[in-house]
């Protein structure tokens, strides 16, 4: 699993699931869409720490910088 994701999406990927725990855990979101966000942001947190997007990955997509 080579890394493909750089300082900056990572740390907009953790913010973004930050903000939507809060909303969900304070209740300002509910319901099923609140589940479908929150199921998300965990997607967000847990990739955003092992800096890896699958998603990335078929579209040959890198936000890390190249170390040359």
């Amino acid at each position: 699993m080579k890394k493909n994701m750089g300082n900056a999406d990572r740390i907009i990927r953790f913010l973004v699931a930050i903000v939507v725990a809060i909303l969900y855990f304070t209740n300002t979101i509910s319901g099923t869409a609140a589940i479908i966000l929150f199921v998300i942001a965990a997607i967000f947190l847990l990739t955003s720490f092992i800096s890896f997007c699958p998603l990335y990955l078929p579209f040959g997509i890198s936000t890390r910088k190249s170390n040359k």
